[in-house]
């Protein structure tokens, strides 16, 4: 009782800091550069905290309009990270909508490797961590289930998953740890769902990409085929990351 006493105290001092939607729209157009290049100037003004998690070293990031939904990275990412093709254990996450219209009918949710992580904020006990390269990962013997990293997440679908499997949280670790794959994974390997992708919709970086609320801003069309098709163009094309 006196633990949960503690974290609802917490709680309510972290509400007197920024929030992560202020963030998020002090970043959106500018990207972490910006933030610590002091360009906000007076128009944020940022707590310290932000500045203790260090920049991921890398980031996913995918173009909608090129996806075809096969769903070919959440089946490689379950077999990678868990030995087994669950798509609900999958830390990328395709959504269909079956009355929607090209190219507003697929949604991708892959983790954007936050450069403030609201998941590692809520996390009590230090699980949900970025690990020596940056990247945002989960320590799974230190879950304890609570599901707080879940609903931290500012984006839907959450990107911080709850694997009802194995009773603990997990996400997107640029398959730094999916040891189930032969290969070396995390951003100085490969990733598993940009591997297999059929349509190149996926593609990896190591520079923080500009983003908003909608997504990271990304055309992987121009100069291919689909410049003929009339949808080559970015950010007004729609390709993003959800």
């Amino acid at each position: 009782m006196a633990d949960l006493k503690k974290l609802d105290r917490e709680d309510r001092d972290d509400s007197k800091r920024i929030s992560r939607r202020q963030f998020f729209t002090g970043v959106g157009g500018l990207g972490v550069g910006a933030v610590f290049g002091g360009f906000l100037g007076g128009a944020l003004l940022l707590p310290d905290k932000v500045f203790a998690i260090p920049a991921s070293s890398g980031y996913l990031m995918v173009d909608t309009k090129k996806c075809a939904g096969c769903t070919s990275c959440m089946l490689a990412c379950s077999l990678s990270h868990h030995g087994e093709t669950n798509l609900s254990l999958s830390r990328i996450q395709i959504t269909q909508d079956p009355w929607g219209k090209f190219p507003d009918d697929i949604t991708i949710s892959q983790c954007r490797q936050c450069p403030y992580p609201s998941c590692v904020a809520a996390c009590p006990t230090g699980a949900l961590h970025s690990d020596e390269k940056g990247v945002r990962t989960v320590d799974e013997a230190k879950c304890i289930g609570c599901e707080r990293c879940v609903n931290a997440c500012p984006f839907t679908p959450s990107r911080a998953l709850w694997n009802y499997e194995e009773k603990h949280a997990q996400k997107c670790d640029l398959c730094e740890n999916a040891k189930f794959w032969n290969q070396v994974g995390g951003p100085d390997g490969k990733r598993a769902c940009e591997e297999v992708c059929p349509m190149g919709a996926i593609k990896f970086t190591k520079e923080l990409p500009v983003q908003s609320e909608d997504g990271y801003e990304l055309d992987l069309r121009t100069g291919t085929v689909w410049d003929t098709l009339g949808y080559d163009g970015a950010p007004q094309s729609g390709g993003h990351l959800g």
